[in-house]
């Protein structure tokens, strides 16, 4: 059996990057969202509600030059404070 612990998948870039973002003011979070990607290309869609309607989850997609691009939108949005959760 072979084993992938500690090998890094081999991702080509540019390419398409999907996060899932998580908070509770779907409006608020699309703006921190567009804040953070500009002007690059992305989709963002509405992907799932609590069922208590406090959260809500946004599928976004962009197209991301490198690894350290990728990383930056993670680490910018997860800093966010309107930002609950993203991975």
């Amino acid at each position: 059996m072979r084993s992938f612990d500690n090998q890094k998948p081999e991702i080509n870039y540019p390419c398409a990057w999907s996060y899932r973002v998580i908070g509770a003011d779907e409006q608020r979070l699309r703006a921190v969202i567009v804040a953070v990607v500009g002007d690059v290309e992305h989709s963002l869609r509405l992907a799932h509600e609590s069922s208590h309607g406090r959260y809500r989850s946004l599928a976004l997609e962009v197209v991301v030059r490198d690894e350290e691009h990728r990383n930056s939108i993670f680490a910018a949005l997860g800093r966010h404070p309107d930002v609950r959760f993203v991975f």
